[in-house]
């Protein structure tokens, strides 16, 4: 068995006449998942890391050591 034999008979099923036409709920269904999927995986962790991020600015004080984005110790 090859791969034609999976692809063309039911190619050739839908051309016979049946109402293969899918309804228009049935179109959405697909692109919605996959955007909600898209967002769970994501934009949402991203959203998580930015308000993280915003707490710990908000949380720095005078005296703190920090650890720069080039790896360099520093104190606030």
């Amino acid at each position: 068995m090859n791969l034609l034999d999976l692809i063309v008979p039911p190619a050739f099923a839908a051309a016979d006449g049946i109402n293969s036409d899918p309804s228009g709920l049935s179109q959405l269904i697909l692109p919605g998942l996959l955007l909600a999927v898209m967002y769970v995986l994501l934009i949402r962790p991203q959203q998580k890391r930015a308000k993280d991020h915003k707490a710990l600015l908000v949380a720095l004080k005078k005296g703190d050591e920090v650890v720069t984005n080039g790896g360099v110790v520093a104190k606030v």
